[in-house]
C-alpha cells in the first residue's frame, strides 16, 4: 500500500536547514557515473516481501532484488530471472525456464531451489507478505532440475505473470533471508551499501551481475525528503537528479520552462480512498457510510488535494483496468441525502469521528477538505496528523481509527476486500463469492462480468469513500533517460537509467 507522497510544508527556514543537514554522497549531475533520487518516505525495512509499505520496493525492487518476471511501465510482463515460460491450457500449470549462472550478492547460486524457498516462505503460516494469497494459491512447486520450476495452481490466476514481477515475489537467498530487512541480498545489478537512517540509502553497481555492461549508473543514492519545499529546492539546486511521483502540480511551474528539467505526468493504478473502519459503531451501519460518501464532493477533493491531477472513482478500481465499470454515480455528492441517511440511521449530530492523516499532502490537504465537507452534514472529523510508522502501527495493524486517507498503489489489491481482518474490516460473503468466481473463471467475458459486479457491490456497500485515481508528476534532469512516466507499480528501476 502507498502512503507515499510528501509531508506538510514546513517553513522556509526549516526547509533550508533540512537540506543542509542531509549529507551529499555526490553532487547531482556532477558525476555522470552516479544518480541521486529524491523519495518522499523512508522505508521501514528493506524487504518488500515482508512489509506493507510500497516505499520498500521504490528503493529495492529490480535494483537489489529480482523476480521471475518484470512488470514493465507499459503494463506487460517480460522475462527477468525466468528466461521463458509456458502455460497449460487450463491456466493452472506454469513452467518456468530459469537463467543459469546467476548468483546472489553473497556468492550463493540462484536456482530452482531459490524460487521454491522464496515462494514457500511467502506462503508460510507466519508470513507477513501482503500478497500471501498469491502464494497460498500454489498447490505444488516442482523443481525437476536446477533451471526449471513448475508451479501448479489451485485456481487459475490470469494476472500471475505480472504479480510475480512485484516486490512481494522477490527471489531471496535462504541464508540471508532473515536479515534482508536491514542487510538485503539479492541477484540484482546493485548491492546494498549503507542506510543512514533519516537521510539516505546508497547502492552501488555489483560487479558480479550477469550483464554489467548494460548497467550505466555506478552509484545510486535515495534521499528521503518529505517536505515539498525542500524537494523543489533540491531539484533546482541540482542536489537531486530526479524526484519520481513526488512533486505537486502547483510546484511544477519552476520546471516547465527550464531546459535543465523534464516534467513527466503519468497514469497509475493507484486508488486514493477515505478509509472507513467498517467494524466501528456507527460506521458498521451502511447508511452511515453512504452518508459519508454522499457528503464528499470528489471534484473539490481532487482540485484541492492534488491540484486536479486525478480521475474520480466510485469503487476500488481505476479506468483502464480489466473489467472496469464506472460506479461514480452510485453514491453521488448530495448533502441533503447525506443528512437524511444519518437521520434514518438514528445518528444524533454532531457525530464525532477521528480522521487520522499520514504525511503526504494528498492526505493532509485532502483531509482538511473532507473534514469541512463532512461538517456540513453534522459529522465532526477530528483530524490527527500521524507519521508513517504511527499509521502503519495504529491504523493498518491495530485498526485504531474511524477514518483515514491513503493511496493504495498496488495494481492487484482488489481482493483485499475479501479479507475480513484487513484494516477496513469489511466482511462480505457475497464479495468473497465474487472473488472466487473471478479467480476460477476461464473466460475473460465471465471475469469482466464478475469484476463489474464486485465493483458495484463495494460502491453500494460504501465500504470506503472512494475518491480518485491519481496522476503522478515526476521531475528529472533533462539529461537523465530511463525514468518511468507511467506508474503501474511504484519502482525506481536503476538498470534503465543513463546519462545522455
Amino acid at each position: 500500500m502507498k502512503i507515499q507522497r510528501r509531508s506538510v510544508l514546513l517553513a522556509a527556514t526549516v526547509s533550508a536547514s533540512l537540506l543542509a543537514a542531509v549529507p551529499m554522497s555526490s553532487i547531482a549531475q556532477a558525476n555522470k557515473n552516479a544518480v541521486t533520487i529524491g523519495v518522499t518516505l523512508e522505508p521501514n525495512g528493506l524487504d518488500p516481501s515482508a512489509g506493507a509499505a510500497s516505499s520498500i520496493s521504490e528503493v529495492t525492487l529490480y535494483n537489489i532484488y529480482e523476480t521471475l518476471t518484470k512488470f514493465n511501465e507499459n503494463g506487460t510482463a517480460t522475462p527477468l530471472l525466468a528466461e521463458s515460460w509456458t502455460i497449460s491450457p487450463d491456466q493452472k500449470t506454469y513452467t518456468f525456464k530459469l537463467r543459469t549462472g546467476v548468483k546472489f550478492h553473497n556468492g550463493e547460486p540462484f536456482s530452482a531451489a531459490s524460487v521454491k524457498y522464496s515462494f514457500e516462505r511467502a506462503a508460510a503460516e507466519g508470513s507477513t507478505n501482503k500478497d500471501k494469497a498469491v502464494f497460498t494459491n500454489i498447490a505444488k512447486i516442482d523443481t525437476p532440475d536446477p533451471a526449471t520450476v513448475v508451479l501448479t495452481l489451485k485456481n487459475p490466476n490470469p494476472d500471475l505473470l505480472l504479480m510475480l514481477g512485484q516486490g512481494t515475489a522477490i527471489i531471496v537467498e535462504p541464508k540471508s533471508a532473515a536479515t534482508n530487512g536491514t542487510q538485503p541480498v539479492g541477484t540484482g545489478p546493485y548491492k546494498f551499501d549503507n542506510w543512514a537512517k533519516g537521510s539516505a540509502v546508497t547502492l552501488s553497481k555489483w560487479d558480479g551481475y550477469r550483464n554489467p555492461a548494460a548497467i550505466k549508473i555506478g552509484k545510486a543514492t535515495f534521499r528521503f525528503i518529505s517536505d515539498q519545499a525542500a524537494s523543489v529546492a533540491a531539484l533546482l539546486a541540482g542536489d537531486v537528479d530526479a524526484y519520481p511521483r513526488g512533486i505537486q502540480a502547483k510546484s511544477l511551474d519552476p520546471f516547465k520552462n527550464d531546459p535543465r528539467f523534464q516534467v513527466l505526468i503519468g497514469n497509475s493504478r493507484a486508488k486514493t480512498i477515505l478509509s472507513i473502519n467498517n467494524k466501528k459503531k456507527p460506521l458498521d451501519d451502511v447508511r452511515v457510510r453512504r452518508a459519508i460518501a454522499a457528503a464528499i464532493d470528489r471534484k473539490a477533493v481532487i482540485d484541492g488535494a492534488v491540484d486536479g491531477l486525478g480521475t474520480p472513482i466510485g469503487s476500488h478500481y481505476v479506468p483502464g483496468a480489466f473489467g472496469y465499470v464506472d460506479t461514480t454515480g452510485v453514491n453521488p455528492y448530495n448533502v441533503e441525502k447525506a443528512k437524511a441517511l444519518l437521520a434514518e440511521a438514528g445518528v444524533k449530530t454532531p457525530l464525532e469521528l477521528s480522521l487520522k492523516l499520514p504525511p503526504p499532502p494528498y492526505a493532509r490537504q485532502g483531509g482538511e477538505i473532507i473534514a469541512a465537507q463532512l461538517a456540513k452534514v453534522g459529522i465532526v472529523a477530528k483530524i490527527e496528523n500521524v507519521e508513517w510508522a504511527q499509521w502503519l502501527d495504529g491504523v493498518y495493524k491495530n485498526k485504531n481509527y474511524d477514518l483515514s486517507i491513503v493511496s493504495h498503489v498496488e495494481a492487484f489489491d482488489f481482493s483485499n476486500y475479501a479479507k475480513p481482518d484487513y484494516y477496513f474490516q469489511y466482511d462480505s460473503a457475497k464479495f468473497r463469492e465474487l472473488i472466487d468466481k473471478i479467480n476460477t473463471a476461464t473466460k475473460n467475458d465471465d471475469r469482466a462480468k464478475y469484476y463489474g459486479e464486485a465493483q458495484r457491490l463495494l460502491a453500494t456497500d460504501a465500504v470506503n469513500g472512494f475518491l480518485f485515481a491519481p496522476q503522478w508528476a515526476t521531475v528529472t534532469s533533462a539529461k537523465l533517460s530511463g525514468v518511468w512516466k507511467d506508474q503501474p507499480i511504484f519502482v525506481n528501476d536503476l538498470s534503465a537509467l543513463a546519462w545522455k
